[in-house]
């Protein structure tokens, strides 16, 4: 199974940290917090896995579950235990290094109605995002299934779960998919769905209109899969690798540019990957970190790293022996720089940038450091892209809004007048039912009246028959003598 991952700051005189708290394919970027904790400032190797000592009871071995980071504190919600789907909420804080479990209420629709201490149904295959100071939760298998994919928010603050409302079309329900932060927007992206089926649509959610759309790609997608891990690089291109389908695990690259939605296969460089599924990726800068997973064969031992400006698989460190214990936090401290040199793709870097793909029973965490010089240069060098991509992305927001606005007044419209129009072919249907109704009162008279005359006929054809009979006997009879009959021969 994939080991869970978790980046966290480490800072020294002379250098700062860069560093992103990532678990089960979810994005968290932590840097510049002021925490200093014993187990990690122990670490001293690179490129090694170290375990950090934890305290508090330890949550319940799982995979396929789900954690977000918000406030430095790392949320892990649902999952499954030994076949078994879990619905608890359980918090490990950074500062203390410390498990605690959550009782979590759910709000209706009304807000100042609570529905109990009950958490959401247990599910596993979710994925959760950090957005503000809350957490989204989407997709996911549950013992009863749903036919479109919803979207819940969880409030740390008042440890409340609620349902958000989205628009347009929601994706079909399904599990093991992965799920992006690029800008403002989540993009959905396969998974499995009802009947076991395997998918590779892809879908985007707009967090400021919380509008669903599903867009159209040109060139090859990648092949239907699930557990597959995904990332974001410059805020434009979308990352696909590995994941498995029902008899097979994949080792291929895809990309697809956001912005001209075309699907490709870079060509990579260094070593070969091999095929896994399950495993988990964070993206620090240009480097993409790929651990744990597996495939028919064997639990994939190598942690690896994608450089995205060139594209060139390096191993960063491997796992000797067994799979590190379920639910223990390992750290692996970085060599790699994460600036971004002049590469294939020519996009200016989004520091701090990472994404979780996959679900796992066991937290690790991550450390990448950079010197504080090149954290300003690449500052100041992507500070007017990014303004210019701000202002465009605003512009194409607005027209998008006009739009929808537009749009929807024509749909009012429409649904008015056939709404109209519904209500007269009701109105000329009630009528109808009505004359029909009198119609058939009339006929259920007559057919009253007619059974009576029938009643009556047979009563005079009886009372006919009758005298017929009686006169026809008097005619035939003659009148009785006095004393016997006698026959004299």
């Amino acid at each position: 199974m994939a080991s869970a991952k978790v980046l966290h700051p480490v800072k020294s005189a002379s250098e700062e940290s860069k560093v992103v708290v990532v678990e089960n394919g979810k994005m968290v970027d932590v840097q510049d917090k002021e925490i200093t904790m014993e187990g990690l400032c122990s670490i001293s190797s690179y490129d090694q896995w170290a375990r950090i000592p934890v305290s508090g009871p330890l949550p319940k071995p799982r995979y396929k579950h789900a954690a977000a980071v918000v406030q430095e504190k790392m949320y892990v919600f649902g999952g499954n235990h030994n076949g078994r789907y879990l619905g608890d909420m359980q918090v490990l804080d950074f500062k203390s290094l410390s498990w605690s479990k959550l009782e979590a209420k759910i709000q209706s629709e009304e807000p100042s109605d609570l529905t109990g201490t009950a958490s959401l149904p247990p599910c596993a295959g979710h994925a959760l995002v950090p957005w503000g100071n809350k957490i989204l939760c989407l997709a996911g298998h549950t013992r009863e299934p749903t036919e479109s994919l919803s979207v819940k928010e969880f409030d740390p603050q008042i440890c409340t779960w609620s349902t958000l409302r989205t628009y347009g079309r929601s994706p079909s329900s399904r599990g093991g998919q992965s799920v992006t932060l690029v800008g403002g927007t989540l993009v959905v992206f396969g998974g499995e769905g009802d009947g076991r089926s395997l998918l590779n649509d892809l879908h985007v959610l707009d967090l400021e209109t919380m509008t669903w759309d599903e867009f159209e790609t040109t060139g090859t997608p990648p092949s239907p899969r699930s557990e597959h891990a995904a990332a974001c690089y410059a805020d434009r291109y979308l990352l696909i690798f590995g994941g498995g389908s029902h008899s097979t695990c994949f080792s291929d690259l895809h990309l697809l540019d956001m912005q001209t939605m075309e699907w490709s296969r870079p060509e990579h460089q260094g070593i070969t990957p091999e095929p896994r599924a399950g495993h988990a990726g964070v993206t620090v800068g240009e480097n993409w970190f790929i651990t744990g997973g597996g495939n028919n064969k064997k639990g994939v031992p190598e942690t690896l790293v994608l450089n995205m400006s060139t594209f060139v698989w390096s191993v960063v460190t491997g796992l000797e022996g067994r799979a590190p214990p379920t639910s223990e936090i390992y750290s692996l401290k970085s060599s790699r720089k994460s600036g971004v040199p002049s590469g294939q793709l020519n996009e200016p870097e989004t520091n701090g940038l990472a994404s979780v793909a996959e679900n796992s029973s066991r937290g690790v965490i991550f450390e990448i450091e950079e010197l504080q010089d090149e954290k300003t240069i690449k500052r100041a060098d992507t500070s007017k892209t990014l303004l210019q991509a701000v202002k465009g992305e605003k512009s194409h927001i607005e027209e998008k809004l006009n739009q929808e606005e537009l749009q929807s007044s024509r749909l009012k419209q429409e649904l008015a007048n056939e709404l109209d129009l519904v209500r007269n072919q009701l109105s000329a249907e009630e009528a109808r039912a009505s004359q029909l109704e009198n119609e058939i009162s009339d006929l259920q008279q007559r057919l009253q009246k007619m059974e009576t005359l029938e009643k009556e006929s047979e009563s005079l054809r009886l009372e006919k028959d009758a005298e017929s009979d009686d006169s026809s006997s008097g005619s035939n009879q003659r009148p009785a003598d006095k004393g016997f009959w006698r026959w004299n021969g």
